[in-house]
């Protein structure tokens, strides 16, 4: 792997010459190394065009209230996937031989894997199942598209005496993600380690009611006359039409509850007490409590955005969060610092760039044999 001499991207820089790619880089790294280390190592002379230019931009940051950490985290997580060693950091940096725990024969992310189980009792992997027509119940006709939704029509109705009730059940495995279109038309897309219970048809139902383990995102059709419900683990959602995200896996000790538009309504099912949130707003339901406050809305939805966004979590959060995406199962070793995580990184890379930039970010080691990781200090 070739170093990227960043002393020759400062002379393509007075030079007028760089991309704006490079020069994209170029921040990035001076935000991340010079300004926040202050170690220059001989390159004042080479800096001192770069001072005046980058300082007016972090000057016109901070009067905004721009937060400089995720910039560094993105900087560093850039670094990390693209493999750009800077020569005079390298006692900073992991040395090569340091990343030969991490295996060359790579686990990919997660994928549209999922299985449905219908009224009946039939299981459907929808990863093997083809395209079009996958199964017909209740006036509904369920298809998969080429896109890997799955996708509900009303293919006849139904009358009242006639009508029978059935639920299915869509999972996601580890490793995997879907998307499906109710009945109804709501949109969810799901993360992985994941299910949702729902009946086939809502028609003659008062209420559409459905009921999740994991994480989703809900974009619930409008209908007034029949509000839609989301149980999931201590709570419920009640809402007639909006957009908002519930994460609630059973290894997580909160359920969180973000809405993005509209309003819903959360109800705590151990204390009966409530909250209607507003957009931008966050719920965390824990034993018989709600608490409410704002929400960094673009944090929590960086998941269905393809991306693994990590604003000071906690270590261990964030390798539940990789166990989850990339099947692997997590091991710890030693005394290992759970301070927070700052990092930005693509979920469409593949695990070993993902723990190299988690390595170089945060000073963290890491062993991977077959679908175990190991996480040292």
């Amino acid at each position: 792997m070739e170093n990227l001499d960043v002393r020759l991207l400062i002379e393509r820089y007075e030079n007028g010459t760089l991309s704006e790619e490079e020069r994209a880089m170029l921040e990035s790294w001076y935000l991340s190394e010079v300004r926040l280390n202050k170690d220059y190592q001989g390159l004042e002379e080479n800096l001192a065009k770069l001072d005046q230019h980058f300082l007016h931009i972090i000057s016109a940051e901070e009067k905004k209230g721009t937060r400089l950490w995720p910039k560094v985290a993105v900087a560093a997580s850039f670094f990390a996937v693209i493999g750009l060693s800077l020569y005079f950091y390298s006692s900073k940096f992991p040395k090569k031989a340091e990343f030969a725990n991490i295996q060359t024969t790579d686990i990919d992310p997660a994928g549209n894997k999922a299985y449905l189980t219908l009224g009946n009792g039939k299981r459907i992997t929808l990863t093997d199942a083809g395209n079009g027509t996958i199964a017909r119940q209740t006036g509904v006709q369920i298809s998969k598209t080429a896109d890997g939704q799955l996708v509900y029509t009303i293919a006849e109705k139904n009358s009242g005496s006639s009508f029978l009730l059935e639920f299915n059940t869509i999972e996601t495995p580890n490793g995997g993600r879907y998307e499906i279109v109710l009945p109804d038309g709501t949109h969810v897309w799901m993360n992985a380690a994941s299910s949702l219970k729902y009946p086939a048809s809502f028609a003659s139902l008062k209420e559409r009611r459905v009921e999740l383990h994991g994480e989703a995102y809900f974009q619930v059709a409008k209908d007034k006359r029949h509000p839609f419900i989301v149980k999931a683990a201590e709570q419920e959602v009640k809402v007639l039409g909006t957009h908002f995200n519930i994460n609630s896996y059973a290894n997580e000790v909160e359920t969180k509850t973000t809405l993005l538009e509209g309003s819903i309504n959360i109800s705590n099912l151990k204390s009966k007490n409530s909250k209607i949130l507003s957009p931008g707003q966050q719920a965390i339901v824990k034993g018989s409590d709600i608490k409410v406050g704002d929400a960094d809305v673009d944090q929590v939805v960086s998941w269905k955005n393809g991306d693994f966004v990590f604003e000071g979590e906690d270590l261990k959060a964030v390798m539940r969060q990789i166990a989850r995406w990339y099947d692997v199962e997590i091991e710890y070793q030693g005394n290992i610092s759970s301070s927070g995580v700052v990092s930005t990184i693509s979920r469409t890379k593949k695990l070993s760039q993902v723990l190299k930039a988690l390595q170089i970010n945060q000073g963290i080691h890491f062993k991977v044999d077959g679908r175990r990781v190991l996480v040292m200090p």
